[in-house]
């Protein structure tokens, strides 16, 4: 099975480059391009794409924009993929809070992007511990009672804050001793309860709520 990608970016020179690394993999394949986020929803809805490239700044619908869009209106949507010129930006930040996976920057290198692509479409985020505490440091609310409100176990709340640094399922099963298949279990939990959809939302809510901090 191949795993079937959108562009979604302004810049043509852009969208060649993505293409053209993307589809030197026998296992990802580009279905289609887009230059704005207002073309998103008919696209995702002829072409069923696994994963989006998203840029987050584009005239028209931005990639902010166009993903709360496609994940508040598909019953099942893709993964969204933001990519960026600059890591620190508050665009950026918006993307991940509404519904990101993760973000990429545009001078990635061709692994990077391939890697990056494999891993949201596999389900996961693609989170940067580091640079997910400067968007929130620079950017984001506090105070929040989110994490009060989920009512979250103890174990619960110990896999979060390991989920903040960025570990791996396999890699939080070997730090607190138990199998995958039950960090799987906690980690579906600590998502049900806070409402949210992937490891990047939980992540940036342990954050505005106080639970870890920026500074650490």
């Amino acid at each position: 099975m191949t795993t079937g990608v959108l562009i979604v970016d302004d810049d043509e020179l852009i969208r060649v480059g993505l293409r053209a690394i993307i589809d030197a993999q026998p296992d990802l394949h580009v279905l289609a391009e887009a230059a704005d986020g207002a073309e998103v929803p008919p696209l995702v809805a002829r072409h069923r794409p696994d994963v989006v490239l998203m840029d987050v700044r584009m005239p028209g619908i931005d990639g902010i924009q166009a993903t709360r869009h496609l994940l508040a209106t598909s019953a099942d949507p893709p993964r969204v993929l933001v990519v960026t010129t600059f890591a620190n930006d508050e665009y950026v930040y918006e993307a991940l809070r509404a519904g990101a996976s993760g973000f990429l920057l545009k001078r990635a290198r061709p692994a990077e992007v391939v890697e990056a692509v494999r891993v949201v479409a596999a389900g996961e985020s693609l989170l940067f511990p580091a640079a997910i505490r400067q968007l929130v440091g620079a950017y984001g609310p506090t105070g929040g009672d989110r994490l009060s409100a989920a009512r979250l176990t103890e174990r619960e709340a110990e896999v979060l804050r390991l989920m903040t640094t960025g570990r791996s399922n396999p890699e939080i099963a070997a730090h607190l001793v138990v199998g995958v298949e039950t960090v799987k279990t906690h980690v579906g939990n600590v998502l049900a309860k806070l409402g949210v959809r992937d490891r990047t939302q939980a992540v940036i809510a342990a954050y505005e709520s106080g639970f870890v901090t920026p500074s650490g």
